[in-house]
C-alpha cells in the first residue's frame, strides 16, 4: 500500500524521524492558516508547498513550490488544489491533486553549509536480507547517479536475526562525509529509520532527500513509503490510512470482491486461479502476439460469483478484443467451473468480446463439455497452446 509523502512522514515522525514541522490542507484558506501556525511555531518566513499525489518526480512536475509570503502561500495552493499533475512517474494524463502539505522552510542560512543525501530502507531478497541503500548525492535521480558515478551509491546489509547494529550507522555516517554535530545527527537518523521500517512492516522507506541543514540539523525532505499490504491486518491505524481516490477504480473493485486484480494496457483480458499460472497465462499471450490487458487471479475457489465479478471488471476495459479464462482445476473441479462461467455469462447477459476457456484437471473434460454444449458463444480448450491459438484466430 502507497501512502503520502505527509503519511509517511507521520510514521517517521513516531519513530523519532525528524521531519519538517508541516500541516496538511485542501483549501487555499487552509493552507494560508498552516503556513501561519507554522510561522508562529518555528520562526519559518518561508514555507514549501507540496502536492500530495502517489507519484514521485513532483518536483520536475511543478508540484513542489517555496512560498516566500502568504500570498504566495495562497497562490500556489489555488494552483496545484484540482490541478492534474503530470510527473515522469505518472500516465500522460497526469494525477489530480486533492490536498497539498504545507511545510517550514528548512533551507534557511547558517554557519555551514547544506548538504542534500539519498537514503532508502529494502528487502534484498537475493541476500535475504534488509539493505540500506545511501549516497552522498542525494536530490536527483539516484538511477542517473547509479549509472554515471557507481562509486557513489553505499549498500549497507542487515542481517534481520540481529538488525540494524550502532556501528553501521556510524559507518553510513562516515561514508557520507560527515562530522561533528551533524554526525551524530545523522547516526541517530538512521537509527530512528531503520526501526520504523521494521515496526510498521515496511517493504520501502524512501528519503530523497535527506537534507542537513546549515546548523547540522538532520531531516527527511520527503518520504516515499510503501506498506506490506499482506501485515495491514496488524496495522489497523496505518490501513485507514489508505487513499482510494490514488487507485485505479477497477482495481478497488476487484479488492472489495477478493479478487486479485491489476490493469495493463494490452487487448486480452485475463482470468486465471493462480499468481504463477497468471504470469504463465501473460506470457503465452505475448508469444502468440496479444498483449494481456489485466492480471486477475479469482483465488483457490473460482465460483460462479467470482467468475462473473471477474468478467465485469475485466468487460469495463474498453481495449479488451478478446478474455481468456485459464483455470487449473486442483482444489476446484473444472465442471464446477464451466458452470460458473456459463452462469455468469448469461447473468451479464450479451457479451461483445469472444471468450475463450482453457480448463485443465479435476473433471476438465466433463468441464469442457459444459462449455460446448452451453450454446454460448464461448470457445473452450483443453491445453494452453490451443487456447493461446483461439485468442489469435479471433483477433486477427
Amino acid at each position: 500500500m502507497n501512502l503520502h509523502e505527509y503519511q509517511g512522514k507521520s510514521l517517521l515522525r513516531n519513530y523519532k524521524v525528524s521531519v519538517p514541522e508541516g500541516i496538511l490542507a485542501r483549501t487555499p484558506q487552509e493552507a494560508v492558516k498552516a503556513a501561519v501556525t507554522i510561522q508562529e511555531t518555528t520562526g519559518s518566513d518561508k514555507w514549501a508547498v507540496k502536492a500530495q499525489i502517489h507519484a514521485g518526480g513532483r518536483g520536475k512536475g511543478g508540484g513542489v513550490k517555496i512560498a516566500k509570503t502568504l500570498d504566495e502561500v495562497h497562490e500556489y495552493a489555488s494552483n496545484f488544489l484540482g490541478m492534474m499533475l503530470v510527473t515522469p512517474q505518472t500516465k500522460a494524463e497526469g494525477k489530480k491533486v486533492r490536498k497539498i502539505l504545507i511545510e517550514q522552510n528548512i533551507y534557511y542560512p547558517g554557519p555551514s553549509d547544506i548538504r542534500e543525501f539519498y537514503m532508502s530502507v529494502m528487502l534484498d531478497r537475493s541476500a535475504q536480507k534488509n539493505i540500506i541503500l545511501y549516497s552522498p548525492r542525494g536530490g536527483m535521480d539516484i538511477e542517473k547517479v547509479a549509472e554515471e558515478t557507481p562509486d557513489q551509491i553505499f549498500k549497507e546489509y542487515i542481517d534481520p536475526k540481529t538488525g540494524l547494529q550502532a556501528f553501521q550507522c556510524r559507518k553510513i555516517a562516515f561514508n557520507l562525509g560527515l562530522e561533528g554535530v551533524a554526525f551524530k545527527k545523522m547516526v541517530e537518523f538512521v537509527s530512528a529509520l531503520y526501526k520504523a521500517f521494521v515496526g510498521t512492516d515496511a517493504t520501502l522507506f524512501e528519503i530523497n532527500p535527506v537534507f542537513k541543514t546549515s546548523d547540522d540539523k538532520v531531516y527527511a525532505a520527503d518520504s516515499k513509503v510503501v506498506i506490506d499490504g499482506n501485515s495491514l491486518y496488524r496495522h489497523p491505524d496505518i490501513e485507514e490510512m489508505r487513499d482510494l481516490d490514488e487507485e485505479d477504480p477497477m482495481e478497488v473493485e476487484a479488492d472489495s470482491y477478493g479478487l486479485n486484480y491489476v490493469k495493463l494496457d494490452g487487448n486480452v483480458g485475463c482470468m486465471v486461479n493462480g499468481a504463477g499460472l497468471a504470469m504463465a497465462t501473460m506470457d503465452i499471450i505475448k508469444l502468440y502476439g496479444g498483449e494481456p490487458a489485466n492480471f486477475l487471479d479469482v483465488g483457490g475457489t473460482a465460483n460462479a460469483k467470482r467468475v462473473e465479478e471477474g468478467f465485469r471488471i475485466i468487460l469495463k476495459d474498453p481495449n479488451v478484443k478478446a478474455i481468456l479464462v485459464n483455470i487449473f482445476g486442483g482444489i476446484v473441479r473444472c465442471d464446477r467451473v464451466a458452470q460458473g462461467v456459463v452462469d455468469a455469462y448469461k447473468n451479464i447477459g450479451e457479451i461483445s468480446v469472444p471468450i475463450i476457456v482453457r480448463l485443465q484437471g479435476t473433471n476438465a473434460e466433463e468441464g469442457k463439455r459444459i462449455i460446448d454444449e452451453s450454446g454460448l458463444k464461448v470457445h473452450s480448450a483443453i491445453l494452453l497452446q490451443d487456447a493461446a491459438n483461439l485468442v489469435r484466430k479471433v483477433l486477427a
